[in-house]
């Protein structure tokens, strides 16, 4: 148990309020027995962004497949002074009610809070897809990118990451503005956390966990994939010429194989 916290006095003085979340799931046509997969989005996306191809896909493969939104995303009820702490509290309670523990996935900053949830849910396995971790790092080559989209969240304005810091020019450009158009805003409390994030605690049981990006992601430079990796003794599974949202890109059914595959490989050991 050496490194887990087992006594949480802030969760019992400052407990987080409680939200509606909103929560998609496509269920397989047969119960296979597999653990649950749910999927959480990064800061400004909500569950839609898996709800357009991962869920189905997951499904189709026999994975119950659950996406949320955090509270103040989506259809989620509204968070103004959102933190990062609440945030997880929403991934854990949503894990904590599916039928059969689940694999986390989280992409984006996303990544970072589920990075977080593995300390206080046990979950199957953890899933980072194109983890924002990078602190001062990822805000830098987010300013050199996207400067008019990115200074003002450091004043409490919302971060806007453009249509080309998210996709590739495989995405055509009409389908990446209407993405881009969609997004909305995280919390600008849970934004300037990002600067400088909490170290998430080492993940209850030690459940294996997975790392994959791109390297030609124009948000999370891959300095940041290499170390996140190097942080649960992985190597990054690389997915070239793909951009940021890996799971509304053209080439988005490879990513979602390659972490369907990996868990394959993971429940059959």
């Amino acid at each position: 148990m050496t490194g887990i916290r087992i006594i949480r006095f802030r969760e019992w003085t400052r407990p987080v309020p409680p939200v509606h979340r909103e929560v998609l799931v496509v269920e397989p046509e047969a119960d296979e027995g597999r653990p649950p997969v749910l999927f959480v989005p990064g800061y400004g996306h909500g569950a839609w962004v898996f709800g357009q191809h991962w869920l189905q896909h997951a499904a189709s493969r026999g994975f119950s497949a659950y996406a949320m939104s955090l509270r103040g995303h989506g259809g989620s009820g509204p968070a103004p002074k959102a933190t990062l702490r609440a945030y997880v509290h929403d991934v854990v309670q949503v894990a904590a009610g599916l039928p059969r523990r689940a694999v986390l996935v989280g992409h984006g900053a996303g990544a970072l809070v589920v990075a977080h949830a593995l300390a206080r849910y046990p979950a199957r396995a953890g899933v980072l897809v194109a983890p924002v971790f990078g602190g001062w790092r990822t805000l830098g080559a987010a300013v050199r990118r996207n400067p008019a989209g990115t200074l003002p969240a450091l004043v409490g304005g919302a971060l806007r990451p453009s249509a080309r810091q998210l996709f590739s020019r495989e995405l055509p450009d009409a389908t990446a503005r209407e993405y881009a158009g969609r997004l909305g805003r995280a919390s600008a409390r849970a934004q300037w956390q990002l600067l400088a994030p909490p170290s998430p605690e080492p993940p209850v049981g030690a459940p294996p966990v997975l790392v994959l990006g791109s390297p030609d992601d124009r948000i999370v430079p891959r300095a940041v994939l290499d170390r996140t990796a190097r942080r649960y003794g992985v190597a990054p599974l690389l997915f070239p010429g793909m951009g940021h949202d890996l799971m509304l890109d053209a080439r988005w059914r490879e990513p979602i194989d390659a972490i369907l595959d990996w868990l394959d490989k993971d429940l059959a050991g």
